[in-house]
């Protein structure tokens, strides 16, 4: 194992100030709402204490006496290429250090792998799997990059995974609180169960870290590992006293589906905890299936699989109604992040016709689109055509995000797009969406 001796988790700040370069960030100023729309209102409790392990500017967390929200976002992300250099390989048990994800050089620079040669991408690589910048091949990824978002990173600025910063740039977009997924996809890649249980552990002991310098503001979310139900259970009441908002189960090829009898104890640990679970797309194909492709045929790999992943979780949301999970549980929250919701109404009324014609055996009690609609939410980017049929999934179910910093998101243009697909829409509406929903789903108002 070879991990660069000058990218450790304490030389990731080097001359950061707290303030990003010039013109690129608002100071930090009191939410802003609409003429005509209810605020959104939190009073955090005292000030916070001092936490380790988190790269901050300014060296120390702080107190938000008075929290008023206008836009929540609901699906923002850490990316394993975005983490510190040795997070895993200096908190992992001696026993497993050298099965962790760790940092090498390559030919286009630091990259992630791990003791099976697998690649995670480049270190603050564009998007989830770390992809080289490749300026004009893709709008939304040229936006961010002219906030100077991977610039910031090749000078030891991680904008992302320091909480100063990321404030900053979720005031640049007017978004005042954000939901936080993380580093699920890194499991299958890594493709070893006990490794990933172990990387899990350090990342959601890290993340509890960094969301307590802005517990207003930044919702995290704890990884589940899905290869042992019982380990799983497990992490749902630890992490459960490490105060995150919720939990984050992987959707991957390699699992037993949601309709399985096994993941009754994992339904039972998170109704006991009561913390919301979460489900971040389903890929459209099994992994490494493009990995072998080159040219024009990976492109339309890529394709393929950015325009149908969303979708795809109506295998979560159909398994989850039909196996009785929502009738058993109704105080269980389900949250689809990223999902869209153009194709929710479809499948709402297609899970209704078959349960009427000839799934009543199901046990179900109401019609599937009723649980749906008592227990669900979705989140989306932009989606014109979900929001021209908000009252046939409802909307006190839909939540807006940003998506920040994936490239399939809307930051740091976010106003943008809000007006362009909520224009017809009554400000009220666009207020539950944009904030109200998610204020109320996290505890946040």
């Amino acid at each position: 194992m070879t991990i660069l001796p000058n990218m450790s988790t304490s030389s990731v700040f080097p001359g950061a100030t707290g303030v990003p370069p010039a013109g690129q960030c608002r100071p930090s100023r009191p939410a802003r709402v609409s003429e005509g729309v209810s605020r959104c209102l939190l009073r955090a409790e005292g000030v916070l204490a001092g936490v380790g392990g988190v790269g901050l500017a300014s060296g120390h967390p702080r107190e938000e006496a008075t929290m008023r929200y206008s836009r929540i976002s609901a699906d923002c992300h850490i990316d394993l290429p975005w983490m510190p250099p040795d997070l895993f390989t200096s908190n992992a048990s001696a026993a497993l250090k050298e099965r962790m994800p760790y940092v090498a050089e390559g030919p286009d620079g630091p990259y992630w792998t791990s003791k099976n040669g697998m690649s995670f991408g480049l270190v603050c690589g564009v998007g989830p799997s770390g992809q080289k910048l490749v300026p004009g091949q893709n709008y939304r990824v040229d936006k961010m990059a002219a906030t100077g978002l991977y610039e910031d990173a090749k000078r030891g600025i991680r904008r992302v995974i320091d909480p100063d910063l990321r404030v900053k740039d979720a005031e640049l977009d007017g978004v005042d609180a954000e939901v936080i997924f993380g580093i699920l996809g890194a499991a299958t890649r890594l493709g070893d169960h006990e490794a990933a249980r172990e990387m899990f552990r350090v990342y959601n002991d890290w993340l509890a870290d960094f969301c307590r310098h802005y517990p207003d503001r930044h919702i995290g979310l704890a990884c589940l590992p899905y290869g042992d139900i019982q380990a799983a259970v497990q992490e749902v009441h630890r992490v459960a006293k490490l105060g995150l908002r919720g939990l984050e189960l992987s959707c991957s090829w390699d699992m037993e589906p949601m309709w399985h009898p096994v993941w009754e104890p994992l339904w039972q640990a998170v109704n006991e905890v009561n913390l919301p679970l979460h489900f971040h797309t389903f890929p459209s194909m099994p992994p490494g299936a493009r990995d072998k492709a080159t040219g024009l045929t990976r492109r339309a790999a890529m394709f393929t699989g950015v325009s149908a992943f969303q979708m795809n979780l109506v295998n979560i949301l159909a398994a989850i109604v039909g196996a009785a999970v929502l009738e058993r549980y109704p105080s269980l929250r389900i949250s689809f992040g990223e999902s869209g919701i153009g194709w929710i109404p479809y499948a709402l009324d297609r899970m209704d016709f078959e349960w009427e014609d000839r799934f009543r055996d199901l046990g179900l009690t109401m019609k599937p689109s009723d649980y749906w609609r008592r227990q669900c939410k979705a989140t989306f980017q932009f989606d014109r055509i979900g929001t021209k049929l908000i009252d046939d999934m409802g909307v006190e179910t839909i939540m807006w995000a940003s998506d920040y910093p994936h490239t399939d998101g809307v930051w740091p243009e976010s106003s943008k797009y809000i007006e362009e697909q909520f224009g017809h829409l009554p400000p009220d509406v666009v207020h539950k969406i944009t904030c109200e929903n998610a204020g109320k789903f996290y505890g946040l108002i």
